[in-house]
């Protein structure tokens, strides 16, 4: 997944798991009902209690509430 950042445009590539878990952890521009949600799935996910595909919508979720755009809606734009 690609997103493009709300405040500067920049782009990041989330191709891992381990790395959308980081950045909900670490670089999260918010704090909120669905940056927890995400969190919590992507911990079932790689628990292998849930799908990963459970994981990263909750994921894309938390990103769109966040103000991020996926990078195809930028291009379309």
């Amino acid at each position: 997944m690609t997103l493009v950042a709300p405040q500067d445009g920049t782009i990041e590539r989330f191709s891992t798991i381990e790395k959308a878990r980081h950045w909900l952890k670490r670089k999260w521009p918010i704090a909120d009902i669905t940056r927890d949600t995400a969190l919590a799935q992507i911990d079932a996910a790689m628990d292998c209690m849930s799908p990963v595909k459970d994981a990263r919508h909750a994921f894309l979720i938390a990103a769109l509430c966040a103000r991020y755009r996926p990078e195809r809606q930028m291009q379309a734009a």
